[in-house]
């Protein structure tokens, strides 16, 4: 079956082949389902998300949610598309069996994730915020803020948001402004304003449970004095009633550059001092928390980012095997016939370059689900700990990499239709707007750059590094002994190798105190370890391709000679742009150090 959301055959390689779907089924919270489980959960994701989800993406992007009267008005299509969504029971995809969970790993559940993504990024994003709040009441919330307001959001009733950023602070969540005072019944009630908050207010659901960073007055400065509320737009009575609607207040809706759909809002809260928040654990333990629900979903955002590169990828692939036009430079007769796009080299390049990039992101972030669910579930403590140090590793790689390199991906795609991919007529220009906004949200790429380099290839004496890197020489190692790979697992050996010595030198800098300028250019030690990533698992790819080949089906034959071909466009085009930052990173450059504002 042939889709405009995902290349089926591709992921039946992904998930039989690659990283396979059966694996899971030995944790014994899944025991109970089976591969046919699975594959029923995917096949009813593509048919909805196709049925309900991507007819009204465009429409949504045209008349995206604005004020009317001091209400959000959002089209109807949204709120179909989200009941039908939660009676489908896709809400509570990972919730336990005994709160009518679904009880389904973390892996299917990114993979269903996928499908709506590809098809309405912006409608998709309130499922999956709201899932982020379950979650982290699940990890950190009591049994009765369970019952209140994680039950309904499996139930479909009630959406989410999470309240980080404020007008003055942005990504500097230690500058935060917000207040919360506590009351003599144990309550709070906080006093500021938070900004672009997706989700923020609508009428969409019964309730929306906002999760709102804030610190309360005797709090010790900077992140370590951040606390978590829970502030629903209405308050909830004891038994499960909505109440008196909460002192949070719509002050603005923010219009956008892409992902349009979803209502983003300026957030005030206590104006007539009466907003009512409930704290979440224990005081000033608010930002570890919150990362619960941040870190699932910057693996969100990437998986998000790598969806709108397959989307487009997927319409100019189609469209450069459909359109007619020119001939190759050999072909003099201006009267012979016009060849399909596709059959020139450059546009040869651009597509090979998009499928490299969307097709190694999204076998790096089912990876990393992969991770997610041994690292909970899995038996043996040593290997789930193992699993929590690689996907601490992997998660803002995952992130800021794909968001990059696939919003190219969606450039190349415009590129590919020419000056029809630059009309809203055809769907690759909303595609890479929408996916604009996935190198900034949940973090910033300049951040996960800090955030990888400073911290997680560091953390507990460089063991997620070591252990990653380890993975990829053994996948090197295998590929030696493959007819026609041992030209790239050289490179890889090398090139992890070279990434090593690098982390070094810049892990001495750190440790002399030399933050700034060790840290100055994480953004390309970022970009370098992403390319290294992509290339082990086109390498990976490579191996597998290789090995089926010789029994491979006629219509295999052309699946796995592809990804072959893609493996050596990577390594031969892409995975040589590192050697020039690591260098650079080597030699500790300060270029950016030295020039004053005033230089400018």
């Amino acid at each position: 079956m042939s889709s405009p959301l995902i290349d089926f055959r591709h992921l039946r390689f992904v998930t039989d082949e690659l990283w396979p779907l059966s694996t899971l089924l030995t944790y014994p919270r899944y025991a109970g389902h089976s591969h046919d489980t699975f594959a029923a959960i995917l096949e009813q994701s593509h048919k909805l998300a196709m049925e309900k989800f991507a007819p009204h993406n465009r429409l949504s992007d045209v008349d995206e949610p604005h004020l009317v009267d001091g209400r959000v008005h959002i089209i109807p299509e949204v709120k179909v598309a989200l009941d039908a969504y939660a009676e489908a029971g896709f809400m509570a995809l990972l919730g336990d069996e005994e709160e009518g969970g679904l009880q389904l790993p973390y892996t299917l559940a990114l993979l269903s994730d996928a499908m709506f993504l590809a098809a309405n990024v912006s409608t998709t994003g309130y499922t999956l915020l709201a899932r982020g709040v379950a979650n982290l009441l699940q990890a950190h919330g009591t049994d009765e803020q369970k019952r209140r307001y994680r039950q309904p959001i499996l139930e479909g009733r009630y959406f989410g948001t999470m309240c980080l950023s404020e007008p003055q602070a942005g990504s500097s969540l230690s500058d935060i402004g917000t207040r919360a005072y506590v009351q003599a019944d144990g309550s709070y009630r906080l006093v500021g304003q938070k900004m672009w908050i997706s989700g923020g207010d609508h009428e969409l659901s019964e309730n929306i449970v906002h999760l709102v960073l804030a610190k309360t007055p005797d709090a010790p400065p900077g992140v370590k004095g951040i606390s978590l509320f829970i502030v629903p737009r209405f308050l909830v009575n004891d038994d499960g009633t909505l109440g008196a609607r909460n002192d949070v207040q719509l002050a603005g809706v923010n219009h956008k550059l892409g992902q349009r759909g979803i209502v983003n809002t300026f957030l005030k809260f206590g104006e007539r001092e009466q907003c009512v928040g409930f704290l979440v654990g224990t005081e000033h333990q608010g930002l570890a928390q919150m990362f619960h629900m941040m870190n699932e979903a910057r693996i969100g955002v990437g998986m998000g980012a790598i969806m709108q590169g397959m989307a487009g990828y997927r319409y100019a692939l189609q469209y450069a095997k459909e359109r007619r036009q020119g001939r190759h430079p050999e072909q003099k007769d201006p009267t012979s016939k016009p060849v399909a796009l596709i059959e020139h080299a450059d546009v040869k390049r651009m597509l090979l370059q998009q499928k490299c990039y969307v097709e190694g992101a999204f076998a790096l972030a089912i990876y990393g689900g992969t991770l997610i669910d041994r690292q909970a579930q899995h038996a043996d403590a040593a290997e789930r700990r193992l699993a929590a140090l690689k996907l601490d590793l992997l998660t803002p790689v995952i992130k800021a990499w794909s968001g990059e390199w696939c919003t190219k991906a969606n450039d190349l795609a415009i590129q590919v239709l020419g000056g029809y991919g630059y009309t809203r007529e055809y769907p690759v220009e909303q595609f890479w707007r929408d996916n604009r906004l996935n190198p900034i949200h949940e973090g910033a790429n300049g951040i996960q750059g800090i955030d990888l380099l400073g911290r997680k290839v560091l953390m507990d004496g460089g063991a997620a590094l070591e252990a990653i890197l380890a993975d990829l020489l053994a996948t090197a190692a295998e590929a030696k002994t493959q007819a026609g790979l041992a030209e790239y697992a050289q490179a890889l050996m090398r090139t992890v190798q070279r990434l090593g010595e690098t982390t070094k030198i810049l892990a001495a800098c750190l440790k002399e105190g030399r933050v700034r300028l060790g840290l100055a250019n994480a953004s390309h030690y970022l970009t370098a370890m992403g390319h290294t990533l992509i290339a082990w698992v086109w390498l990976k790819q490579a191996v597998i391709a290789a090995k089926a080949l010789p029994q491979a089906t006629d219509a295999d034959r052309d699946f796995y000679e592809g990804k072959l071909f893609a493996c050596r466009f990577f390594f031969r085009h892409e995975l040589p742009s590192v050697e020039p930052l690591l260098t650079l990173l080597q030699a500790l450059d300060d270029t950016t150090l030295a020039m004053r504002s005033e230089h400018f």
